[in-house]
Parts: structure tokens; C-alpha cells; sequence
């Protein structure tokens, strides 16, 4: 077993022969149906696995103390190892059903319901020969939390829907991430000890791992931290629980669920609340539940309703409901929420007017797998800084990308720019600009970013002399190389 860790590229050869095992009897749409279980298996055991060396090192090889419960966040029962599984020949689905099952009834507060509810004793479609190939295939590298990524199973449904999924992603608006974009919302969201994160639409739960990531980066206890998230799709949802549960953290919620149409989360008074919120909600979502939104039972029509077959602003306004009084917010957007006309203007108007927006950040273009739309970051306080209210940062960040043939990247030094220009807070030619509340009104509230942040083009056309000068240049050196090509040629001819 390979004890180095997993890079990106393993991974996604790693999951790819794991698809090609499986190719033939499995449609791929359903690739992830039987992938991600086998993925939250083996992380389990190795996980386990780690604990267990790390307290028998602790207490000098005393079995017996290194099995207690208190050195490990979960159980796995007898039989129910992944090397119990392994060890089969024969009936080898009814054993991982088996010890799926086990599992999940043994940590039944967070792990009820994980694994899903394939079929895997269904020899019709799975053999014990396909089954053993497929286990030695996820035998081959260990995945305990020294060895992998925070998120290794984000990048892995990353990797699934980008190759193997079918279209219902696109259809409902959902985009993967990059971790260069949650990595700077989590910069600019910057949370602290003790506090509480909220995410409307976690999909596999990076956002919330940022989190946790930017806590441990500063060296604050990450284990104070109160995380909640609702996700609509299954395996997205089991996915963000697991990687919760894997990385230590015991207070948190994960639901499943339509946020808009049934937010899951509440006190007293109404909607939960929240020190951060922080989202890449779907992006102009249409079937959002506008017909329930202009006597929304929730209070959530703050600004308004907006239209029914768009969904962008109708988050926004869940995101600000969810934030406590000194609460902060985080949310990724397509560029269109900035500029759209008619009930989203008259929204976004009013959200400006109750100077809830500090900036507003223009990314590049194609760096969403799945649309090569161009999105832009909002930031949104509650309580702005006195020198910031009845002002927006402007900041065109279109051009920090790297291009790439088929997708552009965000690249680390990228972030890291696009971050300092939103602490340093001062106007940068070209790229950052402070808008006042005059410009605002003079621009009726629409936030299109060229409107504030103005291109200064370099007049560095030559001449006309110059341009004819050039092409005869050209021209007498094509009438060189056209002659020498034509001696060469008689050589062979």
C-alpha cells in the first residue's frame, strides 16, 4: 500500500481506472453511486487505522489502550474493517453492505445513512470478480488524513462530474468551486475562534473546510468553531457530513434539503443567524420557489421578490437574513446580479441603500468548470467600518487568471493579489476603485465594474508611415525566404 501522500493527478487516475473497472455493467451517471461509498470506506478505516498508531505509539504498544473509544471520533465494528471486507472471495456485496451497514448504525448521530443505498449483493450487475478488482483498485493507496488533501473527496466529486456525471448539474446551476476562490473568500470572510459558519448551499463542505483551514493557518483553535450547512443533492451532502466528521469537527450540522424553499435551520424568533456566511450558491437558478416569496414565511423578501426564473438574488437576501448583527457574508455570483434590470435592480438598490455591500470583486472569465461564465465575489457587513459606509469597493480582477487551452486558473498569487487590494483599500489605476455614494446614484445603483473601475488603453498604434514601412519590411523578408525555399526544394526534386 502506497504510504506517500496523494497528489491531484493520482487521484483522478485514481478514480478513472475505478471507473473503468466499473464501465459496462454501470451507466456512468451512476459511477459516483458506487465510488463514493467505497471512497468513505477506505477513508474511514484509514482514518481509524491512524488513530489507533498514533495512540499505540503514545502508550509504547499497549494494544489494548490504543483501541479504547476515547482515541477515535468513530467505531468500526467487528468484521466491518475494509480489510475484513477485502479478505473475501465469494459474496464479496454482501460483505460491503455488510460492513456499510455496520458502520452506519455503530455512529448513528453522524454517520446514519452515509454510505447510501446501492444495490452492491446485485451479482446481475456486480460479480465478485468486478467487486474484488474494484477493491484491490482502492486497496492500492492509504487515505488517512496525513496522507490526503482536506478535501479530498470535494476534489474527487469535482474530478466524477466534470468526466462522468450527467448534465442535472448544469441544469440546476451548480459549478464546482475552485479552491482558489474559496481560499480567497475565506481570506476576506476571515473568521475567528468560537464563531459560527453558515453555509446555504456547501455543496461537498469546502467553504466550511476553508474555515476550519483559515483557523488552523493562524494557529486558533478550530475546534471552537460552530459550522452548519444545507445541501439539496444526496451525494454532495453525505459528502460535506464526511469530510466534517473526518477532520475532527464535533459541533456541526450538515442537512439535506432546498434551502430556499425549506431552510433548515432556525431559533426563537425565525431564521437562524450567523457570525459568517459564506456561499457559491447555484448560479440563476429558475425553479427557486418564487411563487412562496412575496409572503415568504421566513422574512426573508427584504428587498424584494425577484423574478421567477432567476434565482441570485433571492439567496443574497436569504444570506443577509442569516447574518447576525455583527455578521459577515461571503458569496460568489454571476456578473449578470450586477447589472440586471428590473425587480433584481430595484433589490440591489435597496441592499445599497441599507449600505449592507462593502465590495464587489469581477473574476475572470472560464475559471467555474462547467460554464465559462465570468462570476464576481460580494462582500457584504452588517456593521462597515466608519470609513467605508456610503462607499463600494470596486475591484476588476479579470485579468488575474492564468489561460489555459480549455479552462482558465486562479492561480495562489492571483488570490493573494486580489486580497490585498481588498485590505489595502485604496484606488489602483486600472484595477480598484472606491466608489462614493454620488457615483452610485449617478449609475442608478447598477454595479457593472467598468463603470467605476476605468481602463486606461495605451495609445501605442504605430503610425501610418510607420504601419507601410513594416509591411514592406515584411514583404521583401517573405520574398527572401520564398526564394530559398525554392532553391532547397530542387535539391530533391
Amino acid at each position: 500500500m502506497n504510504q506517500e501522500k496523494l497528489s491531484l493527478s493520482q487521484l483522478e487516475n485514481y478514480l478513472s481506472k475505478a471507473a473503468w473497472i466499473l464501465k459496462g455493467p454501470v451507466d456512468a451517471s451512476d459511477f459516483k453511486v458506487y465510488i463514493f461509498p467505497l471512497l468513505f470506506f477506505k477513508r474511514l478505516s484509514d482514518v481509524y487505522d491512524e488513530e489507533y498508531r498514533i495512540a499505540l505509539e503514545e502508550s509504547e504498544g499497549d494494544i489494548e489502550y490504543a483501541s479504547l473509544p476515547e482515541f477515535h471520533r468513530f467505531n468500526i465494528p467487528q468484521c466491518c474493517h475494509w480489510d475484513d471486507v477485502r479478505s473475501n472471495t465469494t459474496n464479496v456485496g454482501l460483505a460491503i453492505e455488510k460492513a456499510l451497514r455496520g458502520i452506519e448504525q455503530a455512529n448513528q448521530q453522524f454517520l446514519y445513512g452515509i454510505f447510501g443505498d446501492a444495490q452492491w449483493s446485485n451479482k446481475n450487475k456486480l460479480s465478485d470478480r468486478l467487486l474484488i478488482d474494484l477493491i484491490e483498485h482502492f486497496s492500492q493507496y492509504t487515505l488517512a488524513n496525513s496522507l490526503v488533501d482536506v478535501d479530498i473527496l470535494g476534489q474527487a466529486y469535482e474530478y466524477l462530474i466534470k468526466h462522468f456525471a450527467d448534465l442535472t448539474n448544469k441544469k440546476a446551476g451548480e459549478f464546482y468551486t475552485p479552491r482558489s476562490v474559496v481560499h480567497l473568500l475565506g481570506l476576506i470572510l476571515d473568521p475567528n475562534e468560537g464563531q459560527s459558519i453558515y453555509d446555504p448551499a456547501c455543496g461537498t463542505g469546502g467553504m466550511l473546510l476553508e474555515c476550519v483551514d483559515h483557523l488552523r493557518a493562524n494557529k486558533e483553535d478550530y475546534r471552537t468553531l460552530k459550522l452548519y450547512g444545507q445541501e439539496k443533492n444526496l451525494t454532495s451532502s453525505s459528502i460535506a457530513r464526511m469530510n466534517m466528521f473526518l477532520h475532527g469537527m464535533e459541533d456541526f450540522q450538515i442537512v439535506r434539503g432546498d434551502t430556499l424553499k425549506n431552510p433548515a435551520f432556525f431559533e426563537a424568533d425565525g431564521l437562524k443567524t450567523f457570525d459568517c456566511v459564506i456561499a457559491n450558491p447555484p448560479f440563476s437558478l429558475k425553479d427557486w420557489g418564487a411563487e412562496n416569496w412575496i409572503e415568504d414565511p421566513y422574512g426573508r423578501n427584504i428587498a424584494g421578490v425577484p423574478p421567477k426564473g432567476n434565482g441570485d438574488m433571492a439567496w443574497v437576501q436569504h444570506m443577509i437574513k442569516s447574518m447576525n448583527s455583527t455578521g459577515s457574508m461571503t458569496v460568489v455570483l454571476p456578473h449578470g446580479a450586477l447589472f440586471r434590470k428590473g425587480s433584481e435592480g430595484k433589490i440591489r438598490k435597496k441592499l445599497i441603500e441599507d449600505d449592507l455591500l462593502e465590495a464587489v470583486i469581477g473574476l475572470g472569465p472560464n475559471i467555474f468548470y462547467g460554464t465559462q461564465l465570468a462570476a464576481c465575489v460580494l462582500v457584504f457587513k452588517q456593521n462597515k467600518a466608519s470609513d467605508k459606509k456610503k462607499k463600494i469597493l470596486f475591484i476588476d480582477a479579470s485579468e488575474q487568471v492564468r489561460v489555459g487551452r480549455a479552462q482558465n486558473y486562479l492561480e495562489s498569487t492571483h488570490v493573494e493579489q486580489i486580497f490585498n487590494w481588498y485590505q489595502d483599500y485604496n484606488e489602483v489605476e486600472n484595477y480598484v476603485s472606491i466608489a462614493t455614494w454620488e457615483d452610485l446614484v449617478e449609475n442608478d445603483f447598477n454595479l457593472n465594474i467598468p463603470l467605476y473601475v476605468e481602463k486606461i488603453i495605451e495609445d501605442n498604434l504605430p503610425s501610418v508611415e510607420e504601419a507601410l514601412a513594416g509591411l514592406k519590411q515584411a514583404w521583401e523578408e517573405s520574398q527572401k525566404a520564398e526564394k530559398k525555399f525554392k532553391s532547397i526544394l530542387k535539391e530533391f526534386l
